[in-house]
């Protein structure tokens, strides 16, 4: 029987992070961090501080958190929209994939921007956030490195490691226009062009 008050407590703790960090995707792609306090989260979520503060030392280490999961989210989809093709890669038909996995969600940018901004004044941030790069790259060069032999990359590019810090590169700067202009169509469109133009020459 303890056994299984302990599952429910586990479960019950376990639906209460999910909510705060719900709420606070929430209310910081709204507001921006420096811009939101745990009373605004908590408020958002339904719960109290006391709530808060059983699953997270404070703010800096909820938005750790939060990043952490989104970016798994990403990568995941990013690598599974990657893999659907055989060996060969069907760059028109990966790359309508790819698109429409980055440019998913504007509020997942702007916390992303609030991330980077943070990233580039705390080595602690910095690590964080270019792992993740790193595992975005990791998933598309994964890829095109299955595809070598079968379909050929822009000489240009070098190796598949080098069109994947291309790719990259390329979302970066879309989603900078995207945050300007909120047009998610046209960057949409945007991204796929360069894409195919950088992986099929």
């Amino acid at each position: 029987m303890a056994q299984d008050g302990t599952g429910r407590v586990t479960r019950r703790r376990l639906r209460t992070r999910a909510r705060l960090l719900d709420a606070a995707f929430t209310v910081l792609a709204a507001k921006g961090f420096g811009h939101v306090s745990i009373e605004e989260i908590c408020e958002a979520a339904g719960y109290t501080r006391g709530a808060f503060y059983s699953n997270f030392a404070g703010l800096d280490e909820l938005f750790f958190a939060l990043y952490a999961e989104r970016a798994d989210v990403i990568a995941e989809q990013v690598a599974g929209a990657l893999a659907l093709d055989g060996p060969d890669l069907d760059v028109a038909a990966a790359v309508d994939r790819v698109s429409e996995v980055l440019l998913l969600d504007r509020d997942w940018l702007l916390v992303k921007t609030d991330f980077l901004v943070r990233a580039a004044r705390d080595p602690r941030v910095a690590d964080t956030l270019l792992d993740h790069r790193a595992r975005l790259r990791r998933a598309v060069a994964d890829r095109l490195e299955r595809a070598r032999g079968h379909t050929a990359l822009p000489a240009v590019l070098g190796d598949s490691e080098g069109a994947a810090h291309a790719v990259v590169a390329a979302y970066d700067g879309v989603t900078t226009q995207l945050l300007l202009d909120r047009d998610v169509e046209r960057a949409r469109a945007w991204l796929k062009q360069l894409l195919t133009a950088l992986l099929a020459g």
